[in-house]
């Protein structure tokens, strides 16, 4: 029995629709949730990102600004824009897209936006709260990876998790909600001796460790959720045949584009587990919906006490 997939789309999709009727209740009671994107020069990738968060905002009726400094920015310039930002009341949530260009540190940056606007969960103050469970921003996918796994019904509590990677916008924010969820986590990454071995103990499996198809059937637990984080754009031949030999619909797409999207998760792993993201269509869609979620959620504890 080859692994139900786990549709993130639909579950995208279901979390928009919430979102949607909480920015109606506030915007009732006089308060429209907004959120500034700031997107330094023109970096393609993050243009694309953007302009799909800014169209998820009109379509929830969030109220949106995106600022476009040039490349040359230095880091001055850009603190005192976040700093203005900071003080806009009508600013519920700030996104500094990155990466920023080199000249920008970047660090600062993220150490600069108010903690009560980070939507993107990121500052230390909203990992404190995390990791002391008092309510703050999460890091949206940790958060989207939480709510896959609660809607699709996996038991998370008592079981035996692993993540591998541990980095701070995904690995470590992912371990820590499984902590708080009651399961058992353990943290891999590339020091971690037999990776094999300990990924094989996993009832819950997150793979963000950002190298495609890594986590082969050898790595997995029969029956165990597989969690699949990294998007990884293959376009290599040998490569491709590693992935997906034998996969009609997959070498066509290769064939006319040349290029392939995959995660950490080697597609045979869906002989073995019992439920996984695919990539494209998994984890990638919550994390705008969670975006949005968070949005919502800083103008409600920012501003909806003041009613």
């Amino acid at each position: 029995m080859p692994a139900i997939l786990l549709d993130g789309k639909q579950i995208a999709s279901e979390i928009r629709q919430e979102t949607a009727a909480e920015v109606q209740n506030l915007t009732a009671a006089g308060i429209r949730p907004g959120l500034a994107v700031v997107l330094v020069g023109n970096n393609p990738a993050s243009e694309i990102y953007v302009r799909g968060k800014v169209k998820s905002c009109e379509e929830l009726g969030i109220y949106s600004e995106k600022i476009t400094p040039p490349a040359t920015i230095t880091t001055g310039e850009l603190l005192a824009l976040v700093n203005e930002l900071n003080a806009r009341d009508e600013i519920d949530g700030i996104l500094v897209q990155l990466p920023l260009p080199t000249q920008v540190d970047a660090k600062k940056i993220l150490l600069a936006v108010d903690p009560a606007k980070d939507v993107d969960g990121f500052h230390p103050m909203n990992v404190g709260f995390l990791s002391t469970q008092r309510p703050g921003l999460i890091s949206c996918t940790p958060a989207g990876i939480m709510e896959i796994l609660r809607r699709s019904h996996v038991d998370i509590s008592g079981q035996e998790a692993v993540v591998v990677g541990r980095s701070d916008i995904v690995g470590k924010p992912t371990a820590m909600l499984l902590i708080n969820a009651n399961a058992t986590v353990t943290v891999c990454h590339s020091k971690t001796r037999d990776l094999p071995g300990v990924c094989r103990r996993a009832d819950i499996l997150v793979a963000a460790i950002g190298r495609a198809g890594m986590i082969t059937p050898d790595f997995v637990k029969p029956g165990a959720t597989v969690i699949d984080v990294g998007t990884n754009n293959v376009t290599d031949p040998a490569e491709f045949q590693r992935l997906f030999v034998g996969n009609a619909k997959r070498e066509e797409t290769f064939r006319t584009k040349g290029a392939t999207l995959v995660g950490d998760v080697h597609p045979a792993v869906a002989e073995v587990a019992g439920k996984m993201t695919p990539v494209p269509g998994g984890v990638g869609p919550l994390t705008i919906a969670m975006l949005m979620s968070n949005t919502v959620k800083a103008a409600k504890m920012r501003r909806g006490g003041r009613n």
